[in-house]
């Protein structure tokens, strides 16, 4: 199936859309009622990339130490 640029510009603001507002209804020529969503994001919001302080855990855990014999 090819598409044409309008119809792909189309497609890209219905689909900003319903990013925008959460769902977008479109009516198609018989009267029948699509929704478009998005799909819900399953990454968890604690989910994030680590970084490498090239650090041992046992320096981590002697500084956390240190920290708790300060307070």
């Amino acid at each position: 199936m090819e598409t044409n640029p309008e119809n792909q510009q189309s497609l890209a603001a219905l689909l900003e859309q319903a990013r925008r507002e959460g769902e977008v209804r479109i009516k198609g020529s018989d009267g029948q009622t699509f929704i478009l969503k998005p799909e819900e994001s399953k990454r968890s919001a604690l989910d994030v990339v680590g970084i490498d302080l090239d650090i041992s855990t046992q320096e981590i855990v002697g500084l956390i130490r240190e920290g708790r014999e300060r307070s």
